[in-house]
């Protein structure tokens, strides 16, 4: 009987694309993921998402916040603060408590509705960082529902993340893939919310349901890779790897020959989760 994976670091992204908190011991859970993951989200002046995708030096803006953010219950006072760096940046900081303001017309994939608006300095930071009209908002859980897909997770919901509230990989995994690649890549290329040690390579692809303390969370779907894990995280520039090898050890066409061609490449598992 294979031994019981342990998780070995959880990451929290509390705006989207940019760079993640290593969170130690624990995270408070949330009906849409970790607390503050994805909470927050660069937009342009049409409201659409800023990702690396298509601005990578987001991948350079990294975000702290207070270390009792992550302490169960916790609430943020007129003096809580997320602090926003990037190269070449004054440090800006936004209140986490909820602003007033509402920008309509947000967008990122299927969704569209309104968010917090954080205001004309954190406008006028992003505008500088990325030269071009930027916007920074928030989620607003009080008016606005994005649901998962239905065929996968029904009832479930997220803020700003891609799909799905958590995404999980093991350890195991990305070693097996670093043995491919000429030069090694480190676990920020994948953007993980769970990173679990102590298991097979791969063997998270059929994990079904993942018993973590009191908290199961359920396996609902591979996640299809996109270019994000081609851009180094350090300096925001893309390159081949690992999307060259991971076509040809996890693409449809090798995990589902018998099924319809898609010419995606699948990655570790994304989750929904019930306590």
């Amino acid at each position: 009987m294979e031994a019981a994976a342990k998780v070995k670091s959880i990451f929290v992204y509390p705006i989207k694309s940019c760079r993640g908190i290593s969170v130690s011991q624990q995270a408070p859970l949330t009906p849409t993921g970790f607390r503050w993951d994805r909470q927050w989200m660069v937009i342009n002046n049409n409201g659409r998402a800023y990702t690396q995708r298509n601005e990578p030096k987001l991948a350079l803006v990294e975000t702290e916040l207070p270390n009792e953010a992550f302490l169960e219950g916790w609430e943020p006072t007129g003096r809580s603060f997320m602090v926003i760096r990037a190269p070449g940046m004054q440090a800006l900081k936004i209140s986490l408590s909820k602003p007033r303001d509402i920008a309509d017309g947000v967008s990122i994939w299927e969704w569209c509705g309104s968010a917090l608006d954080e205001g004309a300095e954190a406008s006028n930071w992003f505008t500088n960082y990325l030269g071009k009209p930027s916007r920074l908002v928030r989620y607003n859980a009080e008016s606005e529902t994005r649901p998962v897909d239905p065929k996968y997770a029904a009832g479930e919901k997220i803020m700003f993340s891609d799909c799905y509230p958590f995404m999980l990989l093991s350890q195991g995994s990305l070693d097996a893939l670093n043995k491919l690649l000429k030069e090694p890549i480190p676990i920020n290329r994948f953007r993980p919310n769970i990173l679990v040690d102590g298991c097979e390579p791969f063997s998270e692809d059929l994990w079904t349901d993942i018993q973590i303390n009191n908290c199961t969370f359920q396996g609902v779907k591979l996640c299809d890779r996109c270019k994000v894990p081609t851009i180094n995280q350090d300096t925001g520039v893309a390159g081949p790897e690992p999307s060259e090898t991971l076509r040809q050890i996890r693409s449809d066409k090798v995990l589902r020959p018998n099924k319809k061609q898609q010419g995606k490449v699948s990655y570790f598992r994304i989750q929904n989760f019930r306590v």
